[in-house]
């Protein structure tokens, strides 16, 4: 059986997607981009875009009452692995050891045009 999370805190699903869906004993996000919540805008240069883009994955976290912690799996989007090492450290920031399992890879496009998509897994046990 699985339920479907969401949050005003995080910016609404722009297609026929889930923020998240809770299955079993696994949380799966779906992908973020940084779009503000209130203010529907997206967030300017790759530091402020991986800011947003956590804030938004927390706030959804925060709604399935878990947090990163218990995240098992990252994947982020980037459109240029130029960005890595400031999206590395954003992302860094918002974690502690152990760190979960992540891939990272560049992509051709983003929805909207943006920098940065972060997706999770979460283990809730």
């Amino acid at each position: 059986m699985s339920k479907e999370i969401h949050t005003e805190n995080a910016p609404a699903a722009i297609g026929p997607y889930s923020q998240a869906i809770e299955a079993g004993d696994f949380i799966y996000l779906s992908g973020a981009i940084p779009i503000n919540p209130k203010t529907n805008e997206i967030a300017e240069g790759i530091k402020n875009q991986a800011v947003q883009v956590m804030d938004n994955l927390q706030a959804i976290l925060s709604e399935a009452n878990t947090d990163f912690s218990k995240v098992v799996k990252f994947t982020i989007y980037l459109s240029s692995m130029e960005d890595f090492a400031v999206v590395n450290e954003v992302y860094g920031s918002y974690l502690e050891k152990p760190y979960p399992a992540r891939a990272t890879v560049e992509v051709s496009r983003l929805p909207k045009d943006v920098l940065v998509e972060i997706d999770a897994v979460v283990y809730k046990k």
